[in-house]
C-alpha cells in the first residue's frame, strides 16, 4: 500500500533531489501532489513514467496526503508545515525552522531513528537537520559510542549547490566569463563576493561574536543530535566554487587514547559511513566520489602530533542526497 506524498519546493534542487531519490529506491507511492512558488504553477514534472504539474500552496492543500517534504525555506515552513499537521500529515522539513526547538525532533535516522513516531501515531513535524551537521554527526556517532567525545573542531567546504539553483547559476556564469575572459560584470546576487575561482569564508549571517548562522548550525545541532549538550563543538564554514558536495576537514578529541587501527574499525563498521583506507598516499575521498552517492565517506584519518587523544580525518558528502533528501 502506497502513500500519498507531498513535496514543497519540488523544483528547487533539493526538492529535484527527493524526487530522484523516491524513484531510485521505489518508493512506495499511491498518490503525489508538488507544490511551488507562483512563477511555477502548472509547470509539469516528470515521476515514474507520469506527469505531474506543480500546484500553488493553499488552505486545505495538504488534505488526503500522509506525508508531506519541505524544502522551501523557514518561512514557508513555519506557515505551512503546522497546516500539513492540522491536515493529518507527517511533515519533514528540511528547514532551520524547527531545528533547534525543544518540542521538536531533529533526526538522523542512523543515530537517533529511535526516535521516529510510528505510522499510526500522532502526526508531527520532523526536523531534518542541516547539511553539513549531517555528514559530521554521522561520523562523530560511532567515536562517541566507542571511545567518548570531549572536543570537535571543523571547518567546512560547501559547494555551492548548498545555495540552491542560483548558486550554481552564478558559479557557472562567473566561471564563464573568467574563461573567456571577457569584460562582462560578474554576478554577485546569491554569493557576497564572486565565487568563481575563489573561496568565500562564511555562510549567512553574522553574530555578534564573529560566527555566521551556517557555524552556529552546526554547533548547536551537533550537540542535540549526538545528546551532547556541553560537549565543544567549534566550527569555520567556507563557500567554494564546486557545484555539488561538501568536504569537512575534522579535529576530534576522544576520552581514550586508543590506536588507529581501532578507530578505522570502528569507524568501518558504521552504517551509512563508508570508511577509505589510505592505502597510499593519494587514496582518500573527494567530494566527486561522494557525488550522487548515499553514504557518508571518510579517510585520511590520523593521529595530532601534539595530542595522542585527538585524530583528524577527511570527510565528504553530497550535500542534497545524504544532506537533505536521503535523510529525510
Amino acid at each position: 500500500m502506497g502513500l500519498n506524498v507531498g513535496v514543497v519546493g519540488a523544483t528547487g534542487v533539493v526538492g529535484e533531489a527527493f524526487l530522484k531519490l523516491m524513484q531510485e529506491r521505489n518508493f512506495p507511492v499511491n498518490d503525489l501532489r508538488l507544490f511551488a512558488s507562483d512563477k511555477s504553477q502548472g509547470l509539469p514534472i516528470n515521476y515514474a513514467n507520469k506527469t505531474f504539474r506543480c500546484e500553488i500552496l493553499k488552505p486545505d492543500c495538504f488534505k488526503g496526503l500522509d506525508l508531506v517534504f519541505f524544502s522551501s525555506g523557514d518561512d514557508i515552513s513555519k506557515k505551512w508545515a503546522p497546516h500539513a499537521v492540522e491536515c493529518g500529515a507527517f511533515a519533514i522539513d528540511n528547514s532551520a525552522a524547527f531545528r533547534m526547538s525543544p518540542e521538536y525532533k531533529l533526526i538522523v535516522p542512523e543515530i537517533n531513528g529511535n526516535q521516529l513516531p510510528k505510522p499510526k501515531d500522532s502526526k508531527e513535524i520532523i526536523a531534518n537537520p542541516n547539511c553539513s551537521t549531517i555528514q559530521l554527526v554521522i561520523a562523530l556517532a560511532p567515536l562517541a559510542i566507542e571511545f567518548g567525545i570531549s572536543k570537535v573542531n571543523v571547518a567546512t567546504y560547501q559547494s555551492v549547490s548548498g545555495a540552491g539553483k542560483e548558486g550554481k547559476e552564478e558559479l557557472l556564469h562567473n566561471t564563464k566569463i573568467a574563461m573567456e575572459d571577457t569584460h562582462s560584470p560578474v554576478h554577485t546576487q546569491v554569493f557576497p563576493h564572486n565565487i568563481a575561482f575563489n573561496s568565500i569564508p562564511h555562510i549567512g549571517s553574522f553574530n555578534e561574536f564573529g560566527f555566521c548562522s551556517e557555524e552556529m548550525k552546526i554547533m548547536n545541532e551537533t550537540r542535540k543530535i549526538l545528546n551532547m549538550p556541553k560537549l565543544p563543538v567549534s566550527a569555520f564554514t567556507v563557500r567554494v566554487p564546486t557545484l555539488n558536495g561538501h568536504g569537512e576537514a575534522v579535529w576530534v578529541t576522544l576520552d581514550e587514547n586508543v590506536s588507529l587501527d581501532k578507530i578505522n574499525s570502528t569507524l568501518n563498521k558504521y552504517e551509512g559511513l563508508k570508511w577509505v583506507e589510505q592505502s597510499s598516499p593519494e587514496k582518500y575521498p573527494t567530494v566527486q566520489d561522494a557525488d550522487g552517492k548515499y553514504p557518508v565517506f571518510v579517510g585520511r584519518v590520523h593521529k595530532d602530533l601534539n595530542d595522542p587523544h585527538t585524530i583528524l580525518m577527511w570527510i565528504v558528502a553530497d550535500n542534497l542526497y545524504k544532506g537533505a533528501a536521503l535523510n529525510g
